[in-house]
């Protein structure tokens, strides 16, 4: 096993709270996770729980030299660890602080809403009232007709996003360790 899965690993037995995968996610998922973000259009980009920054490196391939990347991550190994990488990039924004408070980061910046958040928190590992909380955030903070998009390795989440959203679209990747459901969720 390389290195970095090790490290991975080690993380998610010390916090299984915040670190919700075995491993880094695969380009598989990511290409999924990806797939309904209009990079042409989006300006204001939302990424919660990116762990070792497998999706975040690839949006910030993806996104215009304009937009901006809100990345919230409260495992402190990886923030810091992505605050360093991304220290140089204007457009990227590492917070340490719950994706509850995203409206707060956003208005702060004076932006009115998110054109697209993606999602990788361990939903189920948290209690249903912060789960709900994290969800009615990110729903208020999306722009109408924005995407929040979330992977899970079940089809747990699903009633609790129906209970956000009106829209829900699922996909599934095998190519992942363990497989995943892809959850993209349309805003009113």
């Amino acid at each position: 096993m390389d290195k970095k899965k090790d490290n991975f690993l080690k993380e998610f037995f010390k916090e299984r709270k915040t670190v919700g995968a075995i491993r880094p996610s695969s380009k598989s998922l990511a290409k999924k996770m990806l797939k309904n973000v209009d990079f042409n259009d989006a300006k204001i980009i939302v990424e919660y729980g990116p762990g070792t920054g497998v999706f975040t490196r690839r949006i910030i391939e993806e996104m215009k030299p304009d937009a901006m990347l809100y990345v919230f991550e409260l495992h402190e190994p990886f923030f810091l660890k992505l605050q360093k990488e991304f220290e140089n990039d204007e457009r990227v924004k590492i917070i340490f602080d719950s994706a509850v408070e995203v409206r707060k980061y956003l208005e702060k910046d004076n932006h009115e809403s998110a054109d697209v958040i993606l999602s990788s928190l361990p939903l189920t590992n948290f209690d249903q009232k912060l789960t709900m909380r994290i969800l009615k955030s990110a729903e208020m903070a999306l722009k109408s007709g924005g995407n929040y998009i979330q992977f899970q390795y079940s089809l747990n989440a699903r009633k609790l996003l129906m209970k956000i959203f009106n829209t829900i679209d699922i996909q599934f990747t095998v190519n992942n360790l363990p497989p995943a459901f892809v959850y993209t969720c349309k805003k009113k």
